[in-house]
């Protein structure tokens, strides 16, 4: 049995696989270079970081994962490198590394080598707390030969600017942490952790607005906050960006008119199927800048629900056509953001604030992982007169 670790970067392989790659037959597959580096079981460890070291780069935001066809092809090289037709465990970035580089490496080997054993180190997780299948904890000699390989290969990169690439205390760990996935388990974790893109809408449902308990409340807590304002703002509302549907089907089943808008067209497949013959509902492609423009008809209020987070300008509100704004989000990211605005707005006015759910430590994936979900706060615009 041989061990073949594939990272995006060179350094990758010593700050989170060390253990693997300190003794026996093994090999380095380098996603950036499209090469391999073979270590035969009687080189030392110190030529190993050695030639390791001399493939470190400068930090550089082309890098990237070459797909899962080419990642194969090198894994089958470097195991004809050390000697043919022989039994390997793979070893590769996490899908859910918050680094999207690495995760997309991490989640294209597990494709390409699906006929494997395939192993993920949980690595720097901030965002994440993994559940691990299996720990290596490093006593102080092999400590001591990561830190000196950081300070001699990659003095370049403890300051660098990009988060992608800069080395820090918390990227060097003491205990290495490693985990298996299934096809279902690996695309959740890497999909939980991208934005409002393709890779996002990879898979249903990647958020678990279905599943989650923190996420029925708030949605449950949505709706009832929205349709509690009936009287004010009657039923015809827009929801911006409605994924899936989730609350979509919850304002229509008590019977508001809803147009809900979705601009990633994978999210919008799934929302109109979920949504057909359910109600009075319209399905578009609109994102908030189409909604300010000429040509759609005023609404009793817009619904901008858990989606402020992606650097929309703000100032498009003032031109959207109605007199009630609902705004949800995450209660630092309300305070942050929105509430700094709405402070030297001219054409609108709070009306109401509310807690719709607070923060909840919640389990992701079937319980690979965990996170805390960080609650929603509602805030209620009105326009105001003139």
């Amino acid at each position: 049995m041989i061990d073949i670790v594939v990272v995006l970067r060179a350094e990758d392989a010593v700050l989170d696989f060390l253990s693997v790659l300190a003794d026996g037959e093994a090999a380095l597959v380098l996603a950036d270079h499209g090469r391999t580096l073979a270590f035969p079981a009687e080189q030392s460890p110190a030529a190993r970081l050695a030639d390791i070291a001399r493939h470190v780069r400068p930090a550089d935001d082309g890098a990237g994962s070459p797909g899962p066809a080419s990642l194969a092809e090198l894994v089958r090289e470097a195991v004809r490198e050390l000697g043919g037709d022989r039994d390997a465990v793979v070893w590769t970035h996490s899908p859910a590394d918050n680094r999207r580089s690495r995760g997309k490496v991490g989640r294209d080997t597990a494709i390409g080598c699906a006929g494997h054993e395939v192993r993920h180190a949980v690595g720097y997780s901030p965002f994440l707390q993994v559940v691990s299948d299996f720990d290596r904890s490093l006593d102080r000699e092999p400590i001591a030969t990561k830190l000196d390989f950081v300070n001699r290969a990659c003095e370049h990169l403890l300051t660098a600017e990009s988060a992608e690439y800069v080395v820090q205390t918390p990227r060097i760990p003491a205990t290495e942490r490693f985990f298996h996935t299934d096809a279902d388990e690996r695309e959740r974790l890497f999909a939980l952790l991208a934005s409002l893109d393709d890779e996002a809408a990879s898979i249903p449902d990647p958020w678990e607005f279905g599943s989650s308990p923190y996420e029925k409340d708030r949605l449950d807590a949505t709706a009832a906050w929205v349709l509690g304002h009936r009287a004010e703002t009657g039923d015809s509302l827009v929801e911006v960006g409605a994924c899936e549907g989730a609350l979509t089907r919850r304002l229509i089943a008590a019977g508001g008119a809803v147009h809900a808008t979705e601009p990633n067209p994978l999210f919008r497949t799934r929302l109109t199927e979920a949504v057909r013959g359910t109600g009075s509902v319209r399905v578009s492609a609109d994102d908030l800048a189409d909604l300010t423009e000429d040509g759609h008809p005023r609404a009793g209020a817009h619904l901008l629900i858990e989606m402020l987070y992606y650097g929309q300008d703000l100032a498009l509100l003032d031109r959207l056509p109605t007199d009630h704004v609902f705004v949800a989000l995450e209660p630092d990211a309300m305070n942050a953001r929105v509430r700094p605005w709405l402070a030297a707005s001219a054409t609108w006015q709070e009306v109401e604030s509310v807690r719709l759910v607070p923060p909840r430590v919640e389990t992701v994936c079937a319980g690979r992982a965990y996170l805390i979900k960080r609650g929603s706060d509602g805030l209620l615009l009105r326009r105001t007169a003139g």
